[in-house]
């Protein structure tokens, strides 16, 4: 299901939210959308969701505008994670999943297979008040799952999973996302989703700081490439003239590793020029994290 922002802005009293966002969001896409606190993820979400009227523009989902009374039915296959799943701590996890069954006019027989699917088959019975945080992410992750949506929308859905459910959760959306679903998804976690996303926003203040691929805006941002070489013994001391006929490095020796820091286009000739010693090397291209902070962001977290 694709998603249309055209021109679209929303207001709370005399604060502006969202400004001017346009967004087209493919069908089948992994989309993310990073920010910092206060940056308008939230307000855009429910936008998105037609949990809020847009002040100025147009909001379609699915071709159908989210203010229009059709868009009831186009909300029947929406999934949504909110950043705190909240339930009833006296239910067990298989009762909370048939209400949110009941909600969504699914089956009810439906509830198991999510169930096994995030690994919550064997505390099925157990009441939410003996759940882990990690377990109360998974159970909110299958009422998402419940009905097989088309369009799924993920706010801060990984807090509380441990690696390996965080690698299984990923899992899942590869799945959705091969069954044609659009997925939308936030996270302060960046270095998590800059290799798994299609696309991203950068919202900063309400308003659109880059949109592309991780590609496309590292080429936009003009960041360094980081190499970090390991050389034979004793040559760390012929690093600098070594490369010295090349403009614009920055060169951090330590013993025989160093560190240089350089232009895209000059990967190549720094490794041309220590070829005859070079032990070992990693090259390290900008991160999300680091576009993010280049495009004005902070209160991001690359673990």
């Amino acid at each position: 299901m694709s998603i249309e922002l055209d021109a679209v802005s929303k207001s709370f009293g005399p604060v502006e939210a969202i400004r001017n966002v346009s967004l087209n969001i493919g069908q089948g896409e992994m989309f993310g959308l990073i920010g910092h606190n206060g940056a308008g993820k939230s307000t855009l979400f429910k936008l998105m969701l037609g949990l809020l009227p847009a002040s100025a523009g147009a909001v379609r989902v699915g071709g159908v505008a989210t203010s229009s009374a059709q868009f009831r039915q186009v909300r029947r296959r929406i999934g949504y994670l909110p950043e705190s799943f909240v339930s009833y701590d006296n239910l067990s996890g298989l009762e909370v999943l048939h209400l949110f069954a009941d909600l969504k006019q699914v089956a009810r027989a439906e509830c198991g297979r999510v169930l096994r699917r995030v690994g919550l088959a064997d505390a099925a019975t157990r009441r939410l008040h003996t759940y882990s945080k990690g377990m109360r992410q998974r159970l909110g992750f299958a009422q998402v799952l419940l009905g097989e949506p088309t369009l799924i929308f993920l706010d801060e859905p990984t807090n509380g999973l441990d690696p390996e459910g965080i690698a299984d959760f990923y899992g899942i959306l590869r799945e959705a996302q091969g069954r044609g679903a659009t997925i939308v998804i936030t996270s302060h976690i960046l270095a998590e989703i800059q290799d798994r996303v299609d696309r991203l926003v950068i919202l900063d203040a309400g308003r659109v700081a880059a949109l592309g691929t991780l590609a496309e805006l590292r080429s936009r941002q003009v960041l360094p490439s980081h190499i970090d070489v390991l050389l034979q013994p004793g040559c760390g001391a012929g690093v600098a003239a070594a490369l010295a006929h090349l403009p614009g490095l920055t060169v951090r020796l330590d013993g025989d590793r160093a560190g240089i820091a350089c232009a895209a286009a000059q990967k190549a000739a720094v490794l041309a020029a220590l070829a005859t010693t070079l032990l070992d090397v990693t090259i390290r291209e900008p991160s999300l994290e680091d576009l993010f902070l280049g495009y004005g962001g902070h209160h991001a977290s690359a673990h």
